[in-house]
């Protein structure tokens, strides 16, 4: 590429994505030379096809419009004539190029033959910490304006801004970071490379010193990383203020005194330093100010000797701890608050492996892609946290060589030791009196060997009505026959991991010898669990649906296995036996050795050893499922269409607390949340946490439902015992309809099953789309986030949702104001696994239904209405489309879990639509 080059910033508007059968109904274009736009041309086009009404609604482009505009003939000549001799840019290269230069060459035109840079892979490269690529969430996030998102003109001005931008970050990087980049972006597609090495060789010409923010070490740059040093004032000993005045005084302006959050307060000061019992309950609703309620007084009393453990729900919450809470606190906090986030070591990027990762490029785009944006991420972050990345996931296989595997695993001869993320993490860590993390997280205390987080006076557990069902997925253990057949057999090939490992133990015969018993023990594994799966097979049904069946497998089942089966198990057992001796041998010999290793040998080494990890599981996971037969565990078999076995074991007693590694770690504990009892029944969550001598506080709930809120049920809602899922989807889609056409307003809809809501959402898509409504669906429309970020920015959009739908969706004010409930969220006793818990519990004397499933659907069902009135302003309606909350005996029960002051109706839709008219305007 020349110095002086002129980007041509492109992008186009078509009647669909086929550039054989569909057209371009809009160019826009952009040019830019040395930084600068010097230029812009944009026009409508008639395709002389119609444009369908769903490509309307996104682009705003309607047939009339593009009437009276040129056909692309007429203006194919003018548009080559304009990318002669430039750089074409757009974002997602691979559509807009090769459909332009397809119609150009329709129009006879010579053929397009310019170079091309896809500005989506520049911004994954040098934005690597945006949520999305999209342009509309970049250009959201970064201030670009966007004026009229999907219209030629507009995106193409938004796209040449979005390239000045990242040209702009490219020059203020260190030389050796762009150094890197330009040797890894040979991956990238088109001439985005060339692009990237013609800026590299501008800025060596005028080579920038380093930032006093960035040093370099082994070859990469990287922030600068100090840990805050704990500091208290020195004097005096502030005392908690108990009384009103008191508070008032030190709140000053900063917060407004709440009557019941003070009384949380006081309540939270008194049980971790007077109160003698372990355990305090106290339930207060969404606007009480609860973090604070907590935050303020353990501000008192927590010293880094001595810290506060934090448990929350989800990663969202922990970030809302550190970003708004703990600042907010610390503004009125007579002693200092300083947090850090934990997380287990896999979640934080180890440098080490990373820099092997460097040295031996994959010739693969996506990880050519990671590696460059961790490049990048390097001079940005001071945590290390791969979850500042906001990817979905982590399964790549660049996630798998560069995640941390624990301190012991590091060369501590390696100059990037100094530098390790996990290291630092340990060190800020020592200086805080407040540690934060999410239940999984404490749950897994249990599984570990040695525990991360250390012994307290004080656990607080946040949101803590999602503890049992999080404790019970995390004891969850799962064995996918395929899933580890097809790992064995890429380990057992030529050039695979076990060869790899072999060539480097070239001079240890001892290891080599170990190695091939074990190679032969795993191909021995693979078979026996082939002849065992086959056995259990016999004792089910034969599954010839095209999905997987799960069975349970009980005692009086297990007992009728061949002798076949009997004895493939001991084969088994003994074959895993063997590996772990072998394992423990193995692994001892790596770690007594490991500095003589490579960087590049050790990253095979992990993985080895994560298969070890999963040996060890299998092993205690097949144990406990042949050999267990206590009530506690439930044992489920399944079996696929292609006749393949999985086995998983459930922890009924998971979240019995006394019984986890834990508890006993801490001198007192504090549960709160906005939905810890049913009804009046305070015993509910203690008792599924096995907790009996407890204290359990209620905060009065700080909204007028009254005034702000109503609760309605259709008279003619039908009876869901009798109608079937074709009838149920059309009633429910009639109601949203009707809705729909008297409020404009936005409604979120909540289902119990996905099934019913895809009917739901076919049946109207066409109707709102023809209405230029939108209408979200989960599973549908896109992932939990996008959907609910779109559904916020909307004034009248639709959202049907499911699962997690029910609760943690802060949506308040406006965006929500009509809550529609399709069925009482009860769990389906169908299942094999709720069937078995809620034997298990009749087995032990206690009514399932009273005392497990119509509590849960109940606090579901509250935390629904939680949804809906999140602040004083919120103003809504929650429509039950369930008759039975009004006709079954236990109606009354889970009405009495709602506000008690929230006024109920039963009315026709009719009445209830003409009323909201009403109500919601008010």
């Amino acid at each position: 590429m020349k110095n002086k080059q002129t980007y041509a910033v492109v992008d186009i508007e078509t009647t669909g994505t086929d550039p054989k059968v569909d057209r371009i109904i809009q160019f826009g274009c952009v040019l830019i030379q040395e930084g600068v736009i010097v230029s812009r041309f944009a026009t409508d086009i008639n395709p002389n096809q119609a444009i369908s009404k769903q490509i309307q609604q996104l682009t705003g482009i309607s047939n009339a419009r593009v009437q009276k505009a040129p056909y692309f003939e007429d203006v194919a000549l003018t548009i080559y004539n304009l990318l002669a001799d430039t750089v074409f840019v757009a974002h997602n290269i691979y559509f807009d190029y090769p459909f332009l230069a397809q119609e150009l060459t329709r129009c006879g035109t010579p053929k397009l033959k310019i170079p091309g840079i896809d500005t989506v892979e520049l911004a994954q490269i040098f934005l690597p910490t945006e949520k999305s690529f999209r342009l509309g969430d970049l250009s959201e996030r970064l201030g670009l304006i966007h004026d009229n998102p999907h219209q030629a003109d507009s995106d193409a001005q938004v796209t040449a801004e979005l390239l000045l931008l990242i040209e702009r970050k490219m020059r203020q990087l260190p030389l050796i970071t762009m150094e890197a980049i330009a040797s890894l972006s040979q991956q990238t597609g088109m001439d985005t490379s060339a692009y990237i090495h013609q800026i590299y060789r501008e800025m060596k010409k005028d080579i920038q010193p380093l930032s006093k923010q960035q040093h370099v070490v082994s070859g990469i740059a990287l922030r600068n990383k100090t840990v805050p040093l704990f500091e208290e004032k020195l004097y005096g000993n502030p005392t908690f203020p108990q009384k009103k005045k008191a508070k008032e005084k030190l709140f000053a302006n900063l917060i407004g005194y709440r009557a019941e959050q003070s009384r949380m307060m006081n309540l939270v000061y008194e049980h971790f330093t007077n109160e003698e019992n372990k355990n305090l309950f106290i339930e207060a609703a969404t606007g009480t100010g609860k973090t604070l309620g907590y935050l303020f007084p353990l501000s008192y009393l927590a010293t880094p000797e001595d810290p506060v453990i934090i448990s929350t729900v989800s990663i969202v919450l922990q970030n809302q701890l550190i970003e708004k809470d703990i600042p907010l606190a610390n503004q009125i906090c007579p002693k200092p608050l300083q947090a850090t986030i934990i997380k287990s070591h896999r979640h934080y990027l180890d440098l080490q492996r990373f820099k092997a990762t460097l040295k031996k490029p994959v010739q693969q785009k996506q990880y050519a892609l990671y590696q460059m944006g961790v490049l990048v991420w390097l001079l940005e972050t001071q945590t290390g946290d791969l979850d500042e990345l906001q990817l979905i996931n982590l399964n790549h296989a660049f996630w798998r060589d560069v995640a941390h595997r624990g301190v012991d695993f590091l060369s501590d001869q390696d100059p990037l030791y100094q530098e390790d993320f996990v290291r630092f993490l340990y060190k800020k860590v020592k200086q805080s009196n407040v540690l934060i993390v999410n239940h999984a997280f404490l749950a897994q205390e249990t599984l570990r060997e040695v525990p991360i987080l250390p012994k307290s006076s004080y656990l607080i557990l946040d949101e803590a009505h999602h503890l049992p069902d999080i404790a019970g997925k995390i004891a969850n253990r799962q064995f996918n026959f395929i899933s580890f057949k097809k790992q064995a057999a890429i380990y057992l090939e030529e050039d695979q991991l076990i060869d790899q490992v072999n060539q480097i133990f070239e001079n240890e015969s001892q290891e080599q010898r170990l190695l091939r018993i074990y190679a032969k023990a795993l191909s021995d594994l693979v078979e026996e669990f082939s002849d065992l799966f086959y056995e259990i097979n016999q004792l089910f049904p034969k599954n010839d649906q095209q999905a997987l069946v799960s069975n349970l497998l009980t005692k009086a089942i297990f007992d009728q296995l061949s002798l076949d089966g009997e004895l493939s198990i001991q084969k088994i057992e003994i074959l895993l036996t063997e590996m772990q001796e072998i394992q423990y041998r193995l692994r001892r010999s790596i770690i007594e050795q490991l500095e003589k290793y490579t960087a590049s040998q050790r990253i095979i080494f992990v993985s080895l050893l994560q298969f070890f990890e999963r040996i060890e599981f299998l092993f205690e996971s097949f144990d406990l499922y042949v050999n267990e037969w206590q009530p506690r565990w439930i044992k489920e078999y399944s079996v696929t269409p292609q006749g393949y076995g999985m086995f998983a074991i459930n922890d009924l007693e998971a979240s019995i607390l006394p019984e986890t590694t834990w508890y006993d770690r801490y001198q007192r504990i504090l549960y709160t949340g906005g939905t810890l009892k049913f009804g009046n029944d305070k015993k509910y969550l203690p008792n599924k946490l096995g907790l009996t001598n407890v204290l359990f506080k209620t905060l009065p709930d700080p909204y007028d439902y009254e005034a702000n809120a109503r609760l309605y049920i259709p008279k003619e809602a039908i009876a869901i015992s009798q109608a079937n899922g074709t009838e149920f989807a059309a009633y429910i889609a009639s109601v949203i309809q009707e809705l729909a056409q008297q409020q404009d307003r936005s409604m979120l809809v909540l289902f119990t099953s996905h099934e019913i809501l895809s009917s739901v959402y076919y049946r109207l898509h066409p109707q709102f789309l023809n209405a230029g409504r939108e209408l979200l669906a989960q599973g549908i429309s896109g992932s939990r986030e996008k959907i609910l970020k779109r559904f916020s920015q909307s004034k009248n959009s639709i959202l049907l949702g499911a699962d997690s739908f029910w609760e943690g969706v802060d949506l308040p004010g406006e965006a929500l104001s009509i809550l529609i409930v399709t069925r009482l969220p009860f769990e389906n006793p169908k299942r094999p696994f709720v069937k078995a818990r809620y034997d298990y519990l009749e087995e032990k004397g206690i009514q399932a239904f009273t005392h497990e499933s119509l509590p849960k659907a109940a606090l579901r069902l509250r935390q629904a209405l939680g949804r809906l009135i999140r602040s004083d302003s919120d103003k809504g309606a929650l429509i039950v489309l369930d008759r039975r909350l009004v006709t079954a005996k236990y109606g009354k029960r889970m009405l009495k879990a709602l506000p008690k002051n929230l006024p109920m109706k039963e009315e026709t839709l009719a009445e209830i639509v003409s009323e909201l008219k009403e109500f919601l305007n008010k």
